[in-house]
């Protein structure tokens, strides 16, 4: 099973005690993948269509539960994708389907739906817990979360751009801050960072999901400090290998063209130090000499071979060397 569908699982089985929360979570589910059928005898029908056993089994309990409303479950085999099946809840009764869209605001006053099944009254997601468990029913309808091993993408896709925005004005109420794009003909709303992703998983309350999540991106973490660390050290190394390599070439160079014999004793003394350890850090080549000297004076020393270096090649017409 996927980590989407793992979610959507831990979702199915996380039940409101509140009425008035299943209410709003059935008010998402059907909005985000029912539909309304109108009969020429103005006989109203329900349907919600799922390729998520989890949401279907989620949407007949909470209707059973808050309706009393026993609705009609059948199965289909795509018979494109063999593997698919969809599962589709049934509301026959109209009195029946009247009452839960009137609950649900997705039916005004007037008896009038909106031809995106919007929620039509803010009372339905008024309070905290009914705006969890909104969300919760969007994402169980509509919804898909990657797998966070690979990347981090949470998002539930909307059929308006209207739906979409009711949506992440809801999801905002916790500080959560999703993004709306237009794929294909649906407007999908997203949320890539993270700790936005844990955030929302809290607010839907799947905690056991959000556990794994967070235990990823610790270890996602751990290994990004480790790598900055490696790449860092990488390339001090680099660059520690490098003013090495230049400084015993400045060092034969003079030993080859002029010798050792006008040094003072101290660069002299640096000079034959470099050149029987190479592989010597700054520090290490202090500790050689007599007295000892810090770093900052081996490598004042070590310049001032590279700037004597530099004048006989500029004396010898030393082109070559002095462009590298």
């Amino acid at each position: 099973m996927s980590f989407s569908g793992e979610v959507k699982d831990e979702l199915s089985h996380q039940m409101s005690s509140a009425r008035h929360c299943k209410i709003a979570e059935i008010a998402a589910i059907i909005s985000l993948c029912g539909r309304i059928l109108i009969s020429v005898e103005d006989h109203y029908t329900i349907q919600i269509h799922t390729e998520t056993i989890a949401v279907a089994r989620k949407y007949f309990t909470l209707l059973k539960g808050t309706f009393q409303i026993a609705a009609e479950v059948s199965v289909r085999q795509n018979s494109y994708l063999k593997k698919n099946k969809t599962y589709t809840i049934t509301v026959q009764d109209h009195e029946s389907a009247l009452w839960i869209l009137k609950a649900t605001k997705l039916m005004n006053s007037q008896g009038e739906i909106q031809e995106d099944l919007s929620i039509q009254s803010n009372l339905v997601v008024q309070q905290i817990c009914c705006k969890r468990a909104f969300i919760r029913g969007a994402f169980l309808a509509a919804g898909s979360l990657s797998a966070p091993e690979k990347f981090y993408h949470f998002e539930i896709v909307c059929v308006s751009l209207s739906k979409a925005e009711q949506l992440r004005a809801i999801i905002k109420t916790f500080e959560i801050e999703a993004k709306i794009i237009l794929r294909k003909r649906y407007y999908v709303l997203y949320v890539k960072e993270g700790s936005q992703i844990v955030d929302i998983l809290n607010v839907m309350e799947a905690h056991q999901a959000l556990m794994e999540l967070e235990n990823v991106r610790i270890l996602k973490e751990m290994r990004n400090s480790v790598n900055r660390k490696v790449n860092c050290e990488t390339a001090n190394i680099s660059k520690t290998v490098s003013a090495a390599v230049k400084q015993m070439e400045d060092i034969r160079y003079i030993k080859d063209m002029a010798g050792f014999s006008g040094l003072t004793n101290g660069l002299e003394e640096i000079a034959q130090l470099r050149l029987e350890h190479p592989d010597a850090t700054l520090k290490e080549l202090g500790s050689m000499i007599d007295p000892p000297v810090g770093k900052s004076g081996v490598n004042h020393r070590l310049r001032k071979l590279s700037e004597i270096a530099q004048q006989i090649r500029e004396q010898r017409g030393d082109t070559k060397d002095i462009a590298k």
